[in-house]
């Protein structure tokens, strides 16, 4: 069975307030289409965060059509499997699910609950596998809390119909415990899992959600291998598609896997993924230490790079203007958006305490981003001395996993 899986693609992402990624996205797929092309993969995973958003523009949701009516009728002989993240609206990604079963594309939206075991309807774990010739996918979508007894009970399913030894690979769209989490900002907010809470039966575990590609129980540094053999099962994280911010300064790539029996060996193959715009730091080398020497870093980049992202590193002790990023955006007028600035900066050095009193006022275009009012609360936490913030961190968490459980049932 041979398998290209990728994950976390983030459809319609505007980066930094300002930034459209339709081209990057574009260049992306281009990318994919031609390594369905020349490996010719039984089947493409896509393991969540199809969207960036719920609620998806109307060109977005025909861009993310177009592309995959395109794959699916380019390559007849190849299934495709969608499942929903949780940045994806279930019901929505799911709508037109048996259109676009005519075309081999099949979308898993719908979480399995605990009445299907109670009521013991049969054979519904078959809403949850697709059957190929050359073997079995498992497909879950985002799931909140431990659903053990669920998802083994659908692998039991299948290793009964698996009379002919076929592999059986399973999607999961989750962050677990054992993950390498570096460039991936919300993970303090996230209910992790364990590998043991996927069950038993499967080769290979088709992972989503957590963005930098890796093998877990397997050091960091086999990324660096452009192929490597494991014994089943393997559990994986393909990495999204693309750097979602300028913290993920790895390589990103798409997971090419062929597996030649149930229980055998897991050969993986790592296709890099040639981003259109890379993300950077400036300067390049150490801090810049005032205004003159951060806006000469951006010329340079400008002429020198002429596209990507960047964001600035600058030393505490530099004073910035209050329309220092007015600055910054006047540089860059001229390049038709080609140069992308994260006015977010990084500071370094020891700050004295009238600077670091000055650093704690939040820049207008780092409050937009936040989504999460824990986020706000942790940035000011030192200002409320009475606050226990172990409690807040706590009943957030127990808040986020009602309101989803919410949205699973709804």
């Amino acid at each position: 069975m041979k398998i290209l899986h990728t994950a976390d693609l983030h459809l319609g992402q505007v980066i930094y307030q300002n930034y459209d990624r339709i081209d990057e996205h574009k260049h992306y797929f281009e990318q994919l289409e031609k390594w369905c092309a020349d490996y010719a993969p039984d089947v493409l995973l896509v393991s969540g965060d199809v969207f960036d958003i719920q609620q998806p523009s109307a060109a977005v949701k025909e861009f993310f059509t177009t592309q995959f009516v395109s794959i699916a009728t380019r390559f007849p002989q190849m299934h495709v499997v969608i499942t929903a993240g949780n940045h994806d609206s279930a019901s929505r990604l799911r709508a037109d699910v048996a259109v676009w079963k005519c075309i081999r594309v099949h979308i898993v939206g719908n979480v399995p609950t605990e009445t299907l075991l109670e009521n013991g309807e049969k054979d519904w774990q078959k809403s949850f596998v697709i059957e190929l010739p050359t073997g079995y996918v498992v497909a879950f979508p985002y799931m909140v809390g431990n659903r053990k007894e669920l998802v083994q009970a659908v692998l039991d399913y299948v290793a009964k119909k698996n009379t002919q030894n076929m592999p059986v690979v399973m999607m999961a769209h989750a962050a677990l415990n054992s993950a390498d989490v570096t460039g991936h900002g919300e993970i303090g907010n996230m209910v992790t899992q364990s590998v043991a809470d996927f069950g038993t039966g499967y080769d290979y575990l088709a992972l989503g959600h957590i963005h930098r590609p890796q093998t877990l129980g397997f050091p960091i540094a086999d990324e660096n291998n452009a192929e490597t053999t494991y014994p089943s099962p393997v559990a994986r994280y393909s990495g999204s598609a693309l750097h979602v911010s300028c913290d993920e300064r790895y390589p990103h790539t798409v997971s090419l896997l062929e597996i030649d029996a149930h229980g055998g060996e897991v050969r993986l193959n790592r296709l890099r993924i040639n981003e259109l715009r890379h993300f950077y730091e400036l300067p390049e080398t150490e801090p810049a230490h005032s205004v003159e020497e951060a806006l000469i870093a951006v010329k340079d980049f400008k002429e020198t790079r002429k596209s990507g992202y960047f964001r600035l590193h600058v030393d505490y002790k530099a004073v910035l203007p209050a329309d220092f990023d007015q600055k910054i955006y006047a540089v860059l007028e001229s390049s038709n958006e080609e140069i992308r600035y994260n006015p977010k900066i990084v500071w370094s050095g020891a700050p004295t305490e009238t600077i670091a009193k000055t650093k704690e006022v939040f820049q207008v275009a780092e409050l937009q981003e936040m989504t999460n009012p824990l986020e706000f609360i942790e940035k000011t936490k030192d200002h409320y001395p009475d606050l226990n913030i172990d409690d807040v961190r706590e009943a957030f968490k127990i808040v986020n996993e009602q309101v989803r459980k919410m949205r699973d049932e709804k």
